[in-house]
């Protein structure tokens, strides 16, 4: 069962979440912006990829992604990060949802790399960390997926596409659909100067 009336309706509902508090520069802890996961999920929501699935969000932060799919009937949702400060903000959000809608599915969180997730989903929602800060960051979330999964969507810095094909083509990885925005990085780190800051992202989805 969906839990919103429209897209926009999961926008401003994904925009409620409590963010990060301190956001760690080194594991490059942003949100995804409301309006950017709505858009990626309301898709795979038509795509038939999400409503009675059994979800994974690798990497899920503060948790936007998977909240976004318990909002669009996803039977279970698994949360994973390595951050307890992170996954601890993530059970706040899920709890606070849960207090105001019934009928969501069932959560599970995991404190652990993602590389120790053996269990096998029917899709992966992720957005890694961009390989600004350690090159090819997002390398091992992606072959994580690959490993646990036939449907994955995943965000990238589009200055990488030609490496994130090539992977994707190692790992006989069919891209169905990419996505470009103007990704907004608010200032939320201590090294940031700009107000905000715009990015070009690709979100990718990969399926065998």
């Amino acid at each position: 069962m969906i839990h919103v009336r429209s897209k926009k309706d999961l926008e401003v509902t994904l925009s409620k979440a409590l963010n990060f508090k301190n956001a760690k520069v080194s594991s490059e802890q942003y949100v995804t912006p409301s309006g950017i996961a709505a858009e990626v999920l309301w898709k795979a929501y038509f795509n038939g990829h999400i409503e009675e699935k059994v979800i994974a969000d690798l990497g899920c932060g503060t948790g936007v992604l998977g909240i976004g799919a318990l909002l669009l009937g996803a039977k279970s949702v698994l949360f994973v990060d390595n951050d307890d400060k992170a996954l601890q903000i993530c059970r706040e959000n899920i709890q606070k949802l849960q207090s105001e809608r019934s009928g969501l599915g069932q959560v599970e969180f995991l404190e652990k790399d993602v590389a120790s997730v053996d269990q096998r989903v029917d899709t992966v929602i992720m957005n890694p960390p961009f390989g600004t800060k350690k090159k090819h960051a997002d390398k091992g979330f992606l072959k994580k997926a690959f490993s646990i999964t036939k449907v994955t969507y995943s965000f990238h810095k589009s200055s990488t596409n030609d490496y994130i094909i090539s992977l994707a083509q190692a790992n006989k990885q069919n891209i169905s659909e990419q996505f470009s925005f103007n990704y907004l990085l608010r200032n939320t780190m201590k090294h940031h100067t700009k107000e905000k800051e715009y990015i070009e992202v690709s979100c990718f989805v990969f399926e065998r």
